[in-house]
């Protein structure tokens, strides 16, 4: 609870936790598919957020949590990309953001939200690649992506049941 502290009252007769810049954020440890625990147990470490890293070592990190089951973690990696990036970079980062967070909720066993930021990520990559004209950005497997949540989104739609997010997570970079 280093960088956020509890007890900075709001003065609507509730206190919230509070980070270093007075900017609302729960203290409370969350597990691997980011959900909120209760205060004093064992959580996964957070990520730290605002970190600006290249590309690649965006890439990089994302893969290293997709693999490691934590896919929510790798969707605010993605989203430090996003905020800091190029301005015309902003969809494609968005769309992997949304990529990751799709399976999250696919693991958490939200099979509707699931696969609609599955779907919407999927179309944001598309839509991206083609404004662009940049199938491969960064190495990235772009339209393996794509098919992947497509084909993720309609299995947890059919069965309903919460997917493994490490056995199920994408590669994101492939061969050209």
């Amino acid at each position: 609870m280093s960088d956020v502290s509890r007890g900075s009252g709001t003065g609507r007769g509730f206190d919230r936790d509070r980070d270093e810049e007075g900017r609302a954020r729960s203290a409370r440890p969350r597990d691997g598919l980011g959900r909120p625990l209760p205060y004093g147990a064992e959580g996964v470490e957070r990520q730290p957020e605002g970190v600006v890293r290249s590309p690649g070592e965006t890439i990089v990190e994302a893969q290293a949590l997709l693999d490691a089951g934590r896919p929510f973690h790798a969707h605010e990696v993605f989203e430090d990309a996003w905020k800091s990036g190029p301005d015309e970079e902003s969809g494609l980062w968005r769309a992997l953001a949304q990529l990751a967070v799709g399976l999250t909720h696919a693991a958490r066993g939200n099979a509707t939200g699931g696969a609609r930021l599955l779907r919407r990520g999927a179309t944001g990559l598309t839509a991206w690649r083609e404004a662009s004209g940049r199938h491969r950005p960064y190495g990235l497997a772009a339209q393996e992506l794509e098919t992947w949540a497509a084909t993720l989104a309609a299995e947890v739609e059919r069965s309903g049941k919460p997917v493994d997010a490490a056995t199920r997570a994408p590669r994101l970079t492939g061969p050209a």
